[in-house]
């Protein structure tokens, strides 16, 4: 005698055996992408630093201060476009910072102890960056040596270079033209700098390249799968080696910025900024394994930057305690990146 079929909530019959059915009205919880989690996290984390200092100081949402944030974050936030598209190949530049140093201080002894016309002293700089991209992104790719530790090493060599030709002295005394771009205008009652402007223009154009080029599809290509990307037939060593150089392009007009907001050529410059723009691009959701980010994300993880420590200063937190902040921030982000890693 055959058995009689079971009837499921809403009516329909269900095979002897067949897995239970939900009933209705009852829906698992939605699930929460790590693409999702690396689009939103960013944001949503300065917009609750930005209530959170508003409630500690009234300074804070003057519209002079927030002037202020976007001056403070344009040499960080430049050196962290070029940051970027090396971590999306998951790379690592630890010498964007001495090599941007390099660079200012190429541009203005040039321009003050050699007479160098100003316009071709930053063409030189320029130049100058890009050759440490060049050497960094050749060693890379010629010896397969690890990012990290070529990068270790000449951030090294170009400490050590900017000293030598510097000679420990700070250039001062620069042509009008090399520190135009610290001039500022205003907007009703704010004052906005040229460089600020330059800063924005640039993330623009990096935010085109990488999506809607075929370039900028290859640079995550090479961070997601280096290999398949071989096999498609994309020169990866050439498009890797370019990454570096155009990265090195970056920190060169980060260079230029820098000089136009100090007014000086300053050898000690840049020691650390390599770790602030690997925490900016970092905190804005590219992931450090390679093949995903953005570079929204990465102009406002350097806002957060700014953010927080402008904030912390109106508090009057001592500098030590922003560092250790900042060391924080980092830990949580590479943390969130992980839990993001396994939910995709």
């Amino acid at each position: 005698m055959s058995q009689p079929q079971t009837q499921v909530a809403g009516g329909g019959p269900s095979a002897e055996g067949a897995p239970p059915q939900p009933a209705a009205g009852k829906r698992g919880m939605p699930k929460v992408s790590g693409d999702r989690v690396a689009q939103l996290g960013p944001l949503i984390a300065l917009v609750l630093a930005c209530i959170f200092f508003t409630t500690q100081s009234s300074q804070f949402l003057d519209p002079t201060n927030f002037s202020l944030i976007i001056q403070q974050v344009m040499v960080i936030g430049t050196l962290a476009i070029g940051q970027t598209l090396i971590i999306l190949t998951a790379g690592i530049d630890l010498s964007c910072g001495t090599a941007m140093a390099l660079g200012s201080v190429v541009m203005t002894k040039l321009a003050v102890d050699s007479g160098v016309p100003p316009l071709i002293a930053i063409i030189l700089g320029i130049a100058t960056c890009m050759l440490v991209g060049f050497v960094n992104g050749g060693l890379v790719v010629g010896l397969s040596l690890p990012p990290f530790i070529v990068t270790l090493g000449t951030f090294s060599i170009c400490l050590a270079l900017t000293h030598i030709y510097s000679k420990d002295e700070t250039i001062s005394g620069l042509p009008s033209a090399m520190t135009k771009l610290g001039e500022s205008f205003k907007i009703g009652s704010t004052a906005v700098t040229y460089g600020s402007l330059v800063t924005l223009l640039l993330f623009g154009i990096a935010w085109f390249v990488l999506t809607q080029t075929t370039w900028g599809r290859r640079v995550y290509a090479l961070g997601d799968n280096p290999e398949a990307t071989r096999l498609m037939g994309v020169p990866v060593r050439k498009q890797l080696l370019m990454v570096y150089v155009v990265a090195g392009g970056v920190y060169g007009i980060a260079a230029l910025l820098l000089i136009a907001r100090t007014s000086v050529g300053d050898p000690n410059a840049g020691q650390t900024d390599n770790l602030d723009a690997i925490t900016a691009v970092v905190l804005g959701g590219t992931s450090l394994f390679g093949g995903r980010g953005t570079i929204i994300g990465t102009l406002i993880g350097a806002l957060i930057i700014g953010v927080v420590r402008n904030g912390l200063v109106l508090m009057g937190v001592a500098s030590t305690y922003q560092i250790l902040i900042t060391g924080i921030l980092v830990i949580v982000a590479v943390s969130v990146d992980q839990i993001a890693r396994g939910r995709t």
